[in-house]
This record gives C-alpha cells, structure tokens and sequence, in this order.
C-alpha cells in the first residue's frame, strides 16, 4: 500500500507558542518601563529645584555630543573637558548659594524667636508662650540650665536659670494688659518665695504692662528686679541689659539697691 507524501508548503515550519518565553519577554518590557519612569521623574524633580543646572548640564551634553561627531582630535577634547568643569563649577556654585540662603533664612527665624516679646505683638501671646519667649530671651543672652517651671504649684516661678556667670535667676512672668499694672500684693507673694524657696540670686519679675507706685517700692526694698513693657522691649531688642547684669555676685536683694529697679 502506498502512502501519500505529505508536502510542506512554502519550506516553512510553524513553531509552537512558548508562554514562558513570551511571560518573560513582557516582565522584562514592564521593569523597563518602571526604570524609564523614574529616570524620568528624577529628572524632571531636578529641574523644579535646579532648573539653572539642568540647563548647564543639557547645554554641556549637548555641546559634548556634537564635539564627538565632528571631531576626535585633541581640540575637541579639550572643550570637552572645558565643558565638564564648567558644569562641574556650576553646580558647586549653585549648592553653595542654596546652602548660604539656608542659613540666611535659618538665622533670621532665630534672631525673630528670640525677638518675640520686643513688639506690641507680646500682648496675643498665651501666658505659656509669653513664659517660652522670656526663657528664649535668657538662652540668648548666655543663660544654662533654662527651664520653663510655670503651673500649678509653681510657688511663683516661672522660669528657672544660670547667669553666665553662675548665679541662679528666679523669673516670674505676668502677661497683663496695658491697662492692667502689677500690684504690690503680686511682688509680696513673690518676693515671698523667691528667696527662701527658690534660693534665688537675682529674682525678677517680668511684664508685659506696666508696676504700680507700690509695687515699685516693695521690688526697690527687698531687691526684686521689675523689667516693665518699656525695658523688656529694650531687652529684646539688645538697647538695655539683662535683668541680671549690673547686680554684683552674692546679692540675694535682701538690701534695697537701685539697680533692682533695673
């Protein structure tokens, strides 16, 4: 019995579908375009924040790409290398202006912290934040160990701290209103206190008003240094002394003296 020849058309072999291959070849297309989208976002946040760069660095590609074309000879590598260091040099520039602008700005919002209190805008301050910038006012100015202790049973102090030159400063802060004066009750509780509770150096008492007649004359006898509105803008704004200056070491305020009105 004969059997037929069968006859391949054309010459060609049909090749059967590989899944394998075919999963393969479609992760490695999905990785390349993860890959080329992060390059691509990479470059396009580096333009927002150095568009001055990228321009350099484009302009130096470019200019790098059409010296290899036309020319391999010495002249084209040097502007190339020319072109290197400028970008090179552009960058280094332009992180040095960026830091510099940084501590500008870092300087500024310190030197406005620790200037709070100096302007009228003291009286919009919570009685904490007034106590805040009053401890900010002693770390300025060469104070150690500053702490805020204001609260319940603080025993009337508000804030605690060392002079530079090692004395212990017990500082109570009133944040009244212009119209509202310390009294001399206020200083009598303090200048209960301050001395033989809180064994306190130099104690002040700080305001955002103003001392009444009496209040002024209790503070000169028993050594109380009182920084009303005027002369704690003038302690902000560095025109007068700490409350603390001018008090010799080993005064506890238990003499009256002049400078206890500061």
């Amino acid at each position: 019995m004969t059997v037929p020849e069968r006859h391949v058309h054309g010459g060609r072999v049909r090749r059967s579908f590989d899944l394998r291959a075919t999963t393969v070849t479609f992760a490695l297309a999905a990785v390349a375009l993860v890959l080329v989208g992060w390059v691509v976002r990479m470059a396009f946040d580096v333009a927002q924040r150095r568009p001055a760069w990228v321009f350099v660095l484009v302009l130096g590609a470019l200019t790098a790409a059409l010296l290899r074309r036309r020319s391999r000879n010495s002249a084209a590598r040097a502007a190339l290398r020319t072109t290197d260091a400028l970008a090179a040099a552009t960058a280094t520039a332009l992180d040095e202006l960026e830091q510099g602008r940084a501590e500008r700005v870092e300087r500024a919002c310190a030197e406005e912290a620790t200037t709070v209190v100096a302007r009228a805008e003291h009286e919009e301050l919570s009685p904490d934040e007034f106590e805040e910038a009053i401890a900010d006012l002693c770390r300025r100015d060469g104070c150690t160990e500053v702490a805020v202790v204001g609260g319940a049973g603080d025993l009337g102090a508000d804030v605690l701290a060392t002079a530079p030159d090692g004395r212990r400063v017990v500082i109570q802060c009133k944040r009244y209103a212009d119209d509202n004066k310390v009294g001399s009750q206020d200083l009598q509780r303090f200048g209960g206190t301050c001395f033989t509770v809180h064994e306190a150096d130099v104690a002040v008492l700080v305001t955002s008003s103003d001392f009444t007649a009496p209040a002024a004359d209790y503070a000169e006898w028993c050594g109380i240094v009182c920084v009303n509105e005027e002369r704690l803008r003038d302690w902000c704004e560095g025109g007068g002394p700490a409350p603390w200056e001018g008090l010799g070491p080993g005064g506890n305020g238990t003499e009256p003296s002049e400078p206890a009105l500061w």
